[in-house]
Formats: structure tokens, sequence, C-alpha cells
């Protein structure tokens, strides 16, 4: 089983900061992407950001410039840093790793139980 504890989100005004960690724990062979998608009422899953890991990142060109990820692969913890929160921003956030478990051959998705984000005057 593979366990990913999200932290982070909550309510902020528009222009704020906010910072999400999400922490992969339990029997991990190896991560390759991890990231985090965010899903807005009504809205469709929608990709945020990702990092391999080898640190190559992919995000959204709606938070391209405000947002940025990183990771810490001995932590197997990756971040999200966001700046200059817009209201469109508003929805919850979700972590999700491609781990590799140990004695699976193969990588299969695990995610967060989601936080959610307000940005709202």
């Amino acid at each position: 089983q593979v366990q990913l504890m999200e932290s982070g989100g909550g309510l902020v005004q528009p222009g704020g900061s906010l910072r999400h960690t999400c922490a992969a724990s339990g029997t991990i062979f190896s991560i390759n992407a991890m990231g985090w998608y965010r899903q807005a009422p009504g809205k469709q899953r929608d990709l945020v950001a990702a990092i391999t890991s080898g640190g190559t990142t992919n995000s959204a060109d709606s938070v391209k410039g405000r947002f940025t990820i990183s990771r810490d692969n001995a932590k197997n913890t990756v971040y999200l840093q966001m700046n200059s929160l817009k209201p469109e921003d508003t929805a919850v956030y979700y972590c999700y790793a491609n781990v590799r478990r140990l004695g699976i051959p193969v990588t299969e998705n695990s995610w967060g139980q989601g936080t959610q984000v307000i940005v709202s005057s």
C-alpha cells in the first residue's frame, strides 16, 4: 500500500500565497512523476504541475510564472508553491504519485485525499 499525505491549502485573498506539501509513504520501490491535479466545482480534474524524479517539470499554462513545483526524492515529498493566487485557482487540489511498489513490476498512480483552496476577498 502507498499513502499520500497532503498538507497546505486553505482560504487566501487574491494575490496571496499558499504552499502545498505531499509526502508518499508505504511499500515504495521508486517514484516516477509526482504532482498535482485540481478540480473546480462542475469541472473536470486538470493537471496543475508535475515533476519527474530527475527534476523535469511540466505545468499548466494558467499557472506558469505563479506556481513552482519542487521535490525531495530522499523524502518522497513534493511541494507546490502557489503565488499571486487568483479566484480562478479555487479548487480541490489532489496530489498524485506514479509509484512502483516493492515486489510489483509495474507502476501505478496513487492519490492524496485532496485539499481545498479558496481564493476570495
